[in-house]
C-alpha cells in the first residue's frame, strides 16, 4: 500500500457519455506522461446503454427495439470497456478512476475485487450488507427475490492506467433496466439504495465513495481544484 500517493477527486455532475468517454480518453493519456495524478470521477450520465468488447451477445441483450429507444432519448453507445450491456440514468453514481496501477497493483483481477470492496464497504457503512456473487463481478445483495446487483463493474485497462470503472444505483428508476438484460444476467434483479429504504443525499454518498476508495486503495484523497 503506498499511502504516500494522491487521489484527485473531481465531482463532475451530469456528464454525456460520449463526453465523459473523451475526457477519459484525454486523462489515460495525460496518466500516461505523468502530467496529472491519479484521478477518481464522479458523475452521473442521462440515460444510455453502452455495451462492452468482451461479450458477442451483447447487442441481444438489448431488450428495447430502436424505435422506443429513440422515442425515450437513450442512445446505444459501444464502448471500449470489459463487461456485456448496461444502461446509465439519472440517480446512478458512476465512477471512472484513472489509476497508474504500477507498480505494485499490476493485476487485473485485484483491481476488479478491489472496486468490489468500494461498493461493499459503501453499502456497509449505511447499513445495508452487500457481497460479491460467485462466478460474477459487482456487488449483489440479498434480497426476497434473490441476490439483486446494486453496483456493477465494467473497466478498461492500458499499459496500467485504468479507465471505465463502476456505476452504483443510488436513486436509479429500475424499472429502466428492463430495457436490457443487465450485464448479461438473466436470472438475477437490480436494486438500489432507494429500493432497499436508504436516504442519503448525494453528496454524501459521494463523500463515502470517496472514503471507500483511498481507504482500499491506499491513496490519500484531494479535492481538485
Amino acid at each position: 500500500m503506498d499511502s504516500q500517493r494522491t487521489l484527485l477527486v473531481r465531482r463532475l455532475g451530469i456528464v454525456p457519455y460520449r463526453d465523459a468517454l473523451e475526457l477519459q480518453r484525454s486523462l489515460v493519456e495525460d496518466r500516461k506522461a505523468g502530467r496529472v495524478a491519479d484521478l477518481l470521477l464522479l458523475l452521473e450520465h442521462p440515460g444510455v446503454i453502452t455495451v462492452g468488447v468482451k461479450s458477442a451477445d451483447a447487442r441481444e441483450h438489448i431488450l428495447a427495439t430502436p424505435e422506443a429507444l429513440q422515442r425515450m432519448g437513450i442512445e446505444v453507445i459501444e464502448t471500449g470497456r470489459g463487461g456485456d450491456v448496461t444502461y446509465h440514468g439519472p440517480g446512478q453514481l458512476v465512477g471512472y478512476p484513472i489509476l497508474d496501477l504500477r507498480p505494485d497493483r499490476c493485476d487485473v483481477h485485484r483491481y476488479v475485487r478491489d472496486l468490489e470492496a468500494v461498493m461493499i464497504d459503501v453499502c456497509g457503512r449505511l447499513g445495508v450488507t452487500a457481497r460479491r456473487l460467485a462466478g460474477m463481478t459487482g456487488a449483489w445483495v440479498d434480497t426476497d427475490r434473490g441476490p439483486e446487483k446494486i453496483g456493477a463493474i465494467g473497466v478498461r485497462i492500458s499499459r496500467w492506467v485504468t479507465s471505465h470503472g463502476f456505476a452504483f444505483n443510488h436513486t436509479t428508476a429500475l424499472d429502466a433496466f428492463s430495457l436490457i438484460v443487465p450485464c448479461g444476467i438473466r436470472e438475477h434483479g437490480v436494486t438500489s439504495l432507494e429500493a432497499l429504504g436508504v436516504s442519503i443525499s448525494r453528496a454524501d454518498l459521494e463523500g463515502e465513495f470517496v472514503r471507500a476508495f483511498a481507504d482500499v486503495f491506499g491513496r490519500r484523497a484531494a479535492e481538485a481544484a
